[in-house]
């Protein structure tokens, strides 16, 4: 479709086709370098997310090697009358489930990063395309 005062596309010379075509292909790639971000931003919020929650099994981590140091290096104590290493050694296996949990979680973030899916449907269909335009 031809705006008003422009001339047919039989009408237009080589140049011009190729100016056309090269301003189509141009836009079109901006538009998916603009999809892939979108669609990689997502992804780089979930391993954020991911990375955060090994970060934090990390500090738990460390605190129930506190814990558990604590523990032995004091002996048994009591929970239920008993010594107060017993106390720590609890404690600290509590720290330590925490931070098996964390980990777990942080795993499945992770693991939810992948590539960009419709951004490289697009790009075939946009070769697809480029091998033969005159197709729909």
């Amino acid at each position: 479709m031809n705006l008003p005062g422009e001339p047919a596309m039989s009408d237009k010379s080589l140049g011009e086709l190729v100016a056309a075509a090269t301003k189509d292909l141009s836009s079109l790639i901006h538009k998916e370098v603009a999809l892939a971000k979108a669609e990689i931003k997502t992804e780089v919020v979930s391993a954020g997310k991911g990375a955060g929650l090994f970060g934090g099994a990390g500090v738990t981590g460390l605190f129930a090697l506190v814990f558990l140091s604590v523990a032995l290096a004091f002996g048994f104590a009591g929970l239920f009358d008993i010594s107060v290493g017993w106390g720590f050694l609890f404690v600290g296996l509590l720290f330590g489930g925490t931070a098996a949990v964390l980990a777990v979680l942080g795993k499945g973030q992770i693991s939810q990063v992948g590539p960009p899916e419709r951004t490289i449907e697009t790009v075939k269909d946009d070769i697809a395309w480029a091998k033969h335009p005159t197709r729909t």
